[in-house]
């Protein structure tokens, strides 16, 4: 499911809000969150959503999700203060992060935390050393030795990750001995193998090594895990090359393969995932504006760059993981004479273009866009599928400002979620000595 702008909606943002911009559409939004977690509790009624937050924190978008149902996972301290204001109790947040300092955790503590998932053994000594701990519950992170088919860099389940406590050379086991000894709150496990899985069976192979580790520490220490956080990663289709499994489908193979491990069939743990992008990338778009047409010489010929307002700043993702996105024109009502038509040989309906950012960088956003020739400066780009890592990965690299957030209302009408950063506000972190 996702949204894409109309033209006559891409023109009245762009007149109201300006360009770049962010867009999200509250009905898709919505109707995506329930999808998720409907098809959660039919395959297992004792379910839970956590949103993850770090894919949008926009604080409107928190708000949504807590709306409809979702936990929210956060994984630093501006990310738990953000939830808070979005008026979501901290008891419903779940903390993240793999160095949390002694000041975070005791923010956390002190708003009420309802989970901290333990990362390392010196998280667990700083713990302990700040208890009571109150209703706070304690799960412990594990890296399940599983490598998923996504990009290196968003992959976090293998055996090499900075992430939680590995199974295969014990420190898993020793973890959960560790806490019991101490009498922490120790009520399961947490396991998250990656991000953007179109391939599900990393996720299923996380899910049954959790379970069986659990079933381990159930025989070796009597202790029964309450609540097994199987994390997220289901992708979403940015170009027709992406096809994820249908959520319903997905849920149903991680639940079965989850459940398959346990000896008691009467047992009946809390089962957790942690969707982020699958939640609310399909309800985003950015909409960019064209300052620029060229060619330039290339192999064969010519080639056309087409120059938007905006690129490596509000989305790095190209640059960090050669990310692709599918790319719609819309056109202005007010014509340039440079087309990309006519910047290269003037035939042809469609012309092969290279769309690039603004920054004083290589900044090649998207590849081999196929766009109408008729497409002159002064058009514009939607970007499908932004929705989420695009506004919390945004930058002012080249001193550029972050984009506004619009949303559009289920009634139609446009309101800010997040203004356009203005320069103000850019520097007033900036600090000149007086004799310098």
């Amino acid at each position: 499911m996702n949204f894409i702008l109309t033209k006559d909606q891409a023109l009245q943002i762009a007149e109201k809000f300006g360009t770049p911009a962010y867009v999200l559409d509250e009905k898709t939004l919505r109707q995506t969150i329930r999808r998720y977690v409907n098809a959660f509790r039919s395959a297992y009624s004792h379910s839970e959503v956590t949103f993850a937050s770090k894919a949008n924190s926009t604080a409107g978008v928190v708000k949504i999700a807590y709306q409809e149902g979702c936990k929210i996972d956060v994984a630093s301290e501006g990310e738990l203060r953000v939830a808070i204001l979005a008026g979501v109790p901290a008891e419903d947040c779940h903390l993240h992060g793999n160095n949390k300092s002694a000041d975070v955790l005791r923010f956390a503590l002190k708003s009420g935390i309802g989970q901290i998932i333990v990362d390392h053994f010196g998280e667990i000594d700083l713990l302990a050393n700040l208890v009571p701990l109150g209703n706070t519950k304690i799960l412990l992170r594990l890296a399940p030795g599983v490598d998923p088919i996504t990009h290196a860099k968003i992959s976090t389940g293998q055996a090499d990750t900075k992430f939680g406590f590995n199974i295969v050379d014990g420190s898993a086991r020793l973890a959960v001995q560790k806490c019991l000894e101490l009498g922490l709150p120790l009520y399961g496990f947490h396991c998250h193998v990656g991000s953007q899985l179109l391939d599900p069976s990393a996720q299923v192979s996380g899910g049954q090594t959790i379970s069986s580790f659990a079933e381990e520490m159930k025989k070796e220490f009597a202790f029964e895990a309450s609540i097994l956080n199987i994390g997220g990663g289901l992708g979403v289709s940015y170009t027709s090359k992406d096809v994820p499994m249908e959520v319903e489908e997905y849920c149903q193979k991680v639940v079965e393969a989850v459940t398959s491990e346990w000896s008691d069939k009467n047992y009946k743990p809390e089962l957790v995932q942690e969707p982020g992008r699958s939640l609310c990338a399909g309800a985003g778009v950015t909409l960019y504006q064209i300052g620029a047409i060229k060619s330039v010489p290339a192999y064969s010929g010519r080639k056309a760059y087409v120059a938007v307002d905006g690129g490596l700043s509000d989305n790095p993702r190209p640059a960090l993981y050669g990310s692709r996105y599918t790319v719609l024109p819309i056109e202005s009502n007010a014509k340039s004479s440079i087309t990309l038509g006519s910047v290269l040989d003037g035939s042809g309906n469609s012309r092969t273009a290279t769309i690039s950012g603004s920054h004083c960088e290589t900044d090649r956003l998207f590849e081999d866009v196929e766009l109408p020739s008729s497409l002159a400066v002064g058009d514009y780009l939607q970007v499908l599928y932004t929705g989420a890592y695009n506004s919390s990965m945004a930058s002012n690299y080249n001193r550029f400002l972050r984009p506004p957030t619009i949303l559009i209302r289920e009634s139609g009408q446009y309101v800010l979620l997040q203004s356009r950063e203005t320069y103000e506000a850019l520097f007033a972190r900036e600090a000149i000595p007086s004799d310098l």
